[in-house]
């Protein structure tokens, strides 16, 4: 995700916010339709409902997030648009352990984030937006994960986000004149949507929204990382402090004795049991 945030930074040059969004989206759209090609089944009722609502919610969600971080300091942004994961995993805790993992992560993703309050009002208003649509990711993502359609969910979601979102192309039209900055573009597609988003539908089938949610805080902690071994940042003591208590609230939330899974999820493997079938590659 991180290596495709610093490949959008060349893009930026050239193209608006939402316009580098939308050619992410559709670098992305064609590398899983070429990659998954999902069948017609895929493309009717319900299925192509809930795939192109979540493609336009995943979509808007960076659109919205790009937007926020051309107007605030990034660290500001991520704070505020992990409001949105953090809602999810409140309403997913129902004990102590859970409580106090929340707190945890909460706290930490704040001072890895190091807040400063500068910037616009617009900004803030796109950053809470970007919150609402990465609530929304989790929760519908969560639901295309455990029709099935995991990838190919994803594949037929963001062709749908691409169509719906493409009045943003016209803030892109310098890129397609330098084969490099649409080799880029794509490039981010595939290293900040196809890659992480894929590894979500495996994820989320696995241990549920509430606890997906709470996984996330590990994304901040990976930037810090990540700014340290590639860029030489070296973290503050604040930095350092928060780090610790993202990965102790992780830690004791996973530490669980029981993953309180989906009843849909576990009536599916009960399913499987009672006929002899074999999970498939996904599950």
């Amino acid at each position: 995700m991180y290596v495709g945030a610093a490949l959008a930074v060349w893009v930026f040059e050239v193209a608006t916010p939402a316009g580098v969004a939308w050619l992410r989206c559709l670098g992305a759209a064609l590398i899983l339709v070429l990659w998954r090609r999902p069948g017609r089944q895929a493309w009717r009722g319900k299925a192509l409902l809930l795939a192109g609502t979540f493609g336009v919610v995943t979509a808007g969600m960076n659109v919205l997030f790009y937007e926020a971080i051309a107007r605030l300091p990034l660290g500001t942004a991520v704070a505020i648009e992990f409001v949105g994961p953090v809602v999810v995993a409140a309403l997913g805790s129902r004990g102590a352990r859970d409580v106090a993992a929340l707190a945890g992560v909460t706290l930490g993703v704040a001072l890895i984030a190091d807040v400063q309050w500068a910037g616009s009002p617009s900004g803030v208003v796109f950053a809470l937006g970007a919150a609402a649509a990465w609530a929304g990711y989790i929760v519908l993502g969560s639901r295309v994960a455990l029709t099935g359609s995991g990838v190919d969910g994803l594949a037929v979601g963001f062709v749908v986000a691409t169509v719906v979102l493409s009045p943003l192309a016209l803030g892109t039209t310098a890129v397609w004149g330098e084969p490099d900055l649409l080799a880029f573009a794509i490039g981010v597609g595939l290293l900040s949507t196809v890659v992480p988003y894929a590894l979500d539908q495996v994820v989320l089938r696995r241990v549920g929204q509430a606890r997906f949610a709470l996984l996330l805080a590990l994304l901040p902690v990976t930037a810090a990382v990540i700014g340290f071994v590639v860029l030489g940042q070296v973290p503050t003591l604040v930095e350092a402090l928060g780090i610790l208590a993202v990965v102790a609230g992780v830690a004791l939330r996973s530490g669980a004795t029981r993953d309180r899974r989906s009843p849909r999820m576990s009536r599916g493997r009960d399913d499987r049991r009672a006929s002899g079938d074999r999970p498939g590659p996904e599950s």
